[in-house]
């Protein structure tokens, strides 16, 4: 690790402790040449979970995209934003602990219905007529009764 200050290339570790949020390591570090003290982060390297398309295409998971349909399903309805960011971070958090760094369009558009299922039945349906792209009143209807 070189010093920040100096850029000499020998540091000691002075003291370790895992951060404040638990996914880092925290180490106070020393220069063994200026003697200045510089704190580093040790953090695990995270793959990018990727999204498995219909089309077979694959494209990085984007939490703000899966928010904004989240919004607009969930517009007018006695949803917080806090609800919905609960809910994208428990989807990644379910998927990094799979340790499969792909997900299927179907399963990821799944794991949203079944738990827009507990938190409102209206945002339910608004982001199903999307998801699973309703043709005709028909398949509107199936849906609403299977609720």
């Amino acid at each position: 690790m070189r010093c920040p200050y100096c850029g000499h290339a020998e540091t000691k570790v002075v003291d370790s402790r895992v951060s404040e949020s638990g996914d880092a390591i925290r180490r106070r570090r020393e220069c063994l040449q200026c003697e200045q003290r510089f704190t580093t982060y040790e953090r695990r390297e995270e793959m990018p979970l990727l999204v498995v398309k219909r089309d077979s295409s694959r494209e990085p998971f984007d939490r703000a995209k899966l928010l904004r349909g989240l919004i607009v399903a969930s517009a007018k309805r006695n949803v917080t934003p806090q609800q919905l960011e609960a809910l994208i971070d428990g989807i990644e958090s379910e998927l990094h602990n799979s340790f499969s760094y792909e997900v299927s369009a179907k399963h990821l558009g799944d794991m949203v219905l079944k738990r827009l299922l507990d938190l409102d039945k209206v945002a339910y349906i608004r982001f199903a007529s999307v998801y699973k792209q309703f043709q005709d009143l028909d398949e509107f209807t199936s849906e609403l009764k299977k609720l």
